[in-house]
């Protein structure tokens, strides 16, 4: 069973700087991910999903081969690789794999302007590695799956920051 977590940061350069640092500890195999995708409100409200794969384009290029191929056949390769790539970039918009779109963007309607979040689909993970790694990284819980331990524990250490950085200076 998966996890759903969605942290809130004060801009979109820090929300795409922990989801690289949560990708580096999957590559080091403390983390599973099914998803991390950054989302930004914009000082109009609107909301614009990151995603880590762009499957409009995805499928694009692999209509595009495939329609290719079959022009072969038929020595209208152009004309293949048109209508496979119209029909692949089609199947790549309609289809959805990882968190629900509309569900990240309802969710992020609780953000502020001009600010960001990140949403991870966990799978697994080794949890008191990747807390330790993720301590002091800042943001603002705003919905877990997580069971209350495993939540406190993530909010502590997202907490840690606030209590680490020195009082600003008037």
């Amino acid at each position: 069973m998966s996890d759903l977590v969605f942290i809130a940061f004060p801009t979109e350069q820090k929300a795409e700087e922990v989801r690289q640092r949560v990708l580096a500890l999957q590559r080091e195999y403390l983390i599973e991910l099914g998803d991390a995708v950054v989302v930004v409100k914009d000082d109009k409200g609107q909301i614009k999903l990151n995603q880590m794969l762009n499957l409009t384009a995805a499928g694009a290029a692999s209509g595009a081969l495939w329609g290719a191929l079959v022009g072969l056949i038929f020595l209208a390769p152009l004309l293949g690789s048109a209508i496979g790539a119209a029909s692949g970039a089609l199947g790549g918009k309609l289809s959805d794999v990882g968190i629900n779109d509309q569900f990240m963007k309802d969710a992020a309607d609780a953000l502020q302007p001009n600010t960001a979040g990140l949403f991870l689909l966990i799978r697994k993970m080794t949890t008191d590695k990747v807390l330790a790694d993720l301590r002091g990284i800042g943001g603002t819980l705003m919905r877990t799956s997580f069971d209350e331990t495993k939540e406190a524990a993530l909010r502590e250490a997202l907490a840690a920051c606030a209590e680490a950085a020195p009082p600003a200076a008037s």
